[in-house]
């Protein structure tokens, strides 16, 4: 599961944690949470790339290594509730999908 942020919602909420935060650690991400598997290939189709390809987990570990085969199968998202609550922060991107759109200029596909 990845978590993102658009650098726009990043800027906001930094303003935010620096005008009435604690101090402290704040999740700053979207909020919905992917897996590669949906997020990658919808990046490839908005940017007209080809569909990316599977590839086995042993055959990640030699290209790859340990770390991105953890990377790409394994982590997990951010929880941002910590810095919508005490920040009174939304990101003006909620989904990675509106947000991948804002970077590469192209209209969001409806989820499937």
């Amino acid at each position: 599961m990845w978590s993102f942020i658009h650098i726009e919602d990043a800027a906001a909420a930094t303003v935010a944690a620096v005008g009435r935060g604690d101090s402290g650690v704040y999740n700053v991400a979207d909020d919905e949470p992917a897996p590669v598997r949906e997020w990658l290939p919808e990046l490839a189709r908005m940017i007209g790339a080809k569909p990316p390809r599977r590839v086995p987990v042993w055959l990640g570990r030699i290209a790859a290594g340990e770390v991105g085969v953890s990377m790409m199968t394994s982590i997990r998202g951010a929880d941002n509730a910590k810095a919508k609550r005490e920040l009174g922060w939304t990101p003006l991107h909620a989904s990675w999908r509106t947000g991948f759109a804002s970077a590469t200029s192209t209209p969001t596909a409806a989820p499937r």
